[in-house]
């Protein structure tokens, strides 16, 4: 039974969760009236969930309502919408609106709407001060209380028959600003006011103007008198005298200044009255100008005064303004129009004015030290004129000039310029020189005591002699230098090294090096080295030529390496030849040492064995010449063979075995029938020679046939020997 039970109350459990299945189909935002509202209308954000349900059953509704991505209004209802009231819409009210609806665990958001509230609310002005002080401050506030920052103020000065002033002020935090306007001179009735701005869509939105206030502005002073006397018909001479005064609220920090053209000329303080008194001169003309100030107020009065000329300006002259030294020069001062003054010529340096004479003329001698500007000074009734200054240039003579090499030496090397200086000890600059190359003049220079010239077309067989001449403006005229004769440094070209004998010296012997150059100026300085595993330098000289001959004695193998010249001039090149080998060998008598270092042995075992074999001979008294000659022979051949065929360390020469035959008749032939009886017998003798050039030592077969005739007295007749071995033997 309660089985039954528990799964009835389970499927009706079922049946009730299967009931309450919801989902939502959108989320909608609206503005009433509109989306653009006026600012200071009532405005409404109204939230509604589109929801489809399987049954009608009631669920909570949580609405959240944002303004810029910030919540600004939230509510909880069983129905499936919400309101958001803004009673008066503001500016700030603008923005980008948003809903989002959160039921039974599932939360949807409508699309954003933008809001726009139109207008701004009208600011409050309010002045610090209702009167005010020409110079004082007048301090202003702004204010735009139902609006959110940032916010633009801007405040504005007006003045009767005048454009407003204006002063900006961004506040990025604040919905009110603070400035302050200067009442300046002239400023009676002022009125301010202000509006606000902010920035909506990247378009600027302005606010109505706020109240106009009224400041009132009183003067602290009044405006200056400023008078001269005399008023009018001022000469040079007279006496003039400038009064400035004004009227004062308070005396404190006032002060009173006289000007001419931006020159302050006399300045009082705490004071009403201004005086100032002077000699007019004609430079006294002009307008004057006299300020009144205190704090921030000032206030100016212009007079302008016209002083009469007394006497012109006196006019100096001069005889000549170029002369020589020693020359006399006559100056004369003089006033157009006007003769009774007090004159005086001078005389200008870099320390001041030297007086020479208080007189209209002078003449005097002149030096060089004269040279300067001079002047001459008139005074009428205290006045004192001054004349323009007169130039005057006394002339020395220049000396004869100097030309020379810039570099020191008077040569060049080809291909080189060429630099020239002209040198004139004395004379009056500015001096004019003249270079000369040959009768042609190639630059004109002026300068103070010297000038240069550079030749950049210098020519191997160039032989035109150089000459400057200097002048300046004295009468003596121009001077010439000496003529320069340059000389033309050929450089070094193409050294080249060669030797006799060339490439083999046999050791002891002279060796002569011959280093030779194709073209190059004397002298040339020859050097001549030696390259192994380092330079050595074996031989230097210095010669009026193209070409040395250097002897070197008694070659040994030390000398054997690479040899090369250099050559050089004051060109300052340093030429190379092109190396050559030089390799020293054994001489002859060296060789003919080693060789009988070795064929000695030979000898000496060649004649013993032939002793030996005669005295065998004539012990045995063996068969026949011609068998014994035969027999020997085959036994000599094929022993030969078989030695050069089984031992590789062996070298048969290229000897040759003489026919016996034309041996015997050619003997025969010179010695007659008493030889034909001769018996010749073979004899093979082996010995071990030492090769000196070669390791390790070789063994060689020397075949030695000794051809021994027999006379009927037993005396050898004759004797003949060859030796055929290694190539190297002597």
């Amino acid at each position: 039974m309660y089985l039954a039970l528990l799964v009835i109350f389970l499927q009706c459990s079922e049946l009730y969760t299967q009931e309450r299945v919801f989902t939502f189909n959108t989320v909608e935002i609206k503005v009433q009236p509109s989306v653009k509202v006026k600012n200071g209308a009532r405005m409404s954000v109204v939230c509604h969930a589109d929801i489809s349900k399987s049954t009608d059953f009631q669920m909570k509704h949580n609405f959240t309502i944002f303004k810029n991505g910030k919540p600004v209004f939230m509510t909880v209802s069983d129905r499936e919408g919400a309101r958001y009231e803004i009673p008066v819409a503001r500016s700030s009210d603008t923005g980008e609106y948003e809903c989002t609806v959160e039921a039974g665990g599932k939360t949807k958001s409508s699309d954003s709407l933008h809001v726009w509230v139109t207008g701004m609310t009208k600011p409050i002005l309010t002045a610090e001060e209702k009167e005010v002080l020409e110079g004082e401050v007048v301090k202003l506030r702004c204010e735009l209380p139902e609006e959110v920052p940032p916010l633009y103020f801007v405040f504005r000065k007006i003045k009767m028959n005048s454009t407003p002033k204006e002063k900006r002020v961004f506040e990025p935090y604040r919905n009110f600003s603070e400035v302050s306007f200067s009442v300046e001179e002239g400023d009676n009735i002022l009125y301010f006011d202000c509006f606000g701005k902010r920035n909506v869509l990247l378009a600027f939105e302005s606010s109505e103007h706020s109240n106009r206030t009224l400041v009132t502005v009183k003067e602290p002073f009044i405006k200056p008198t400023l008078n001269a006397k005399p008023s009018g018909n001022i000469t040079e001479g007279d006496r003039i005298q400038f009064e400035c005064s004004t009227v004062v609220a308070r005396m404190r920090d006032i002060e009173i200044i006289l000007q001419k053209n931006k020159t302050i000329l006399k300045s009082v303080k705490d004071e009403k009255i201004l005086k100032y008194s002077t000699v007019a001169t004609l430079e006294d003309s002009g307008e004057y100008l006299c300020k009144v100030e205190q704090g921030r107020a000032s206030k100016t009065t212009k007079l302008n005064v016209v002083v009469q000329e007394l006497f012109p300006k006196p006019i100096l002259s001069a005889s000549t303004s170029n002369l020589d030294e020693n020359k006399e020069l006559t100056l004369s001062c003089s006033i157009s129009g006007f003769r009774k003054a007090n004159f005086s010529i001078l005389r200008k340096n870099s320390n001041g004015e030297i007086s020479l004479k208080n007189s209209r003329n002078l003449t005097m001698r002149v030096n060089v030290n004269d040279t300067g500007s001079f002047i001459c000074k008139a005074e009428v009734k205290g006045i004192v004129k001054e004349s323009k200054p007169v130039m005057i240039n006394i002339y020395a003579p220049v000396s004869k000039p100097t030309l020379s090499v810039v570099s020191g030496l008077p040569e060049v090397v080809l291909g080189k310029p060429l630099r020239l200086i002209c040198r004139s000890a004395m004379g009056t600059p500015p001096i004019t020189f003249r270079f000369h190359k040959g009768n042609e003049v190639k630059t004109i220079v002026t300068n103070d005591t010297y000038a240069t010239f550079l030749d950049e077309n210098i020519r191997q067989n160039d032989k035109k002699g150089y000459k400057c001449d200097a002048r300046n403006n004295h009468s003596s005229g121009m001077k010439t230098s000496n003529i320069l004769n340059i000389t033309v440094i050929v450089p070094i070209r193409r050294a080249s090294l060669g030797s006799i004998p060339y490439g083999k010296v046999e050791d002891g012997h002279e060796t002569t090096f011959l280093c030779s150059v194709e073209e190059g100026s004397w002298p040339i300085h020859f050097r001549i080295f030696r390259k192994t595993d380092r330079e050595v330098l074996l031989f230097e000289t210095s010669e009026n030529a193209d070409k040395i001959l250097w002897r070197k004695k008694a070659m040994n193998r030390q000398d054997t390496g690479t040899y090369y010249c250099m050559a050089s001039n004051r060109a300052n090149v340093d030429v190379k030849s092109h190396p050559i080998t030089i390799n020293v060998i054994l001489a002859v008598w060296q060789k003919g040492v080693i060789a009988a270092s070795v064929l000695i042995p030979i000898a000496g075992a060649v004649t013993f064995a032939s002793w030996w074999f005669l005295y065998k001979k004539k012990k045995a008294k063996g068969p026949s010449v011609e068998m014994s000659g035969s027999a020997l022979a085959t036994n000599l051949t094929s022993e030969k063979l078989t030695r050069q065929h089984n031992d590789r360390d062996y070298y048969s020469g290229s000897g040759y075995i003489e026919d016996s035959e034309n041996h015997m008749k050619s003997t025969d032939e010179t010695k007659g029938p008493d030889l034909e009886s001769a018996e010749v017998e073979y004899t093979e003798v082996e010995v071990s020679t030492l090769d000196p050039h070669r390791a390790p030592v070789q063994k060689g077969t020397e075949t030695v046939y000794s051809e021994i005739r027999k006379a009927n007295n037993d005396s050898v007749e004759n004797r003949h020997s060859r030796i055929q071995g290694h190539p190297d033997a002597t």
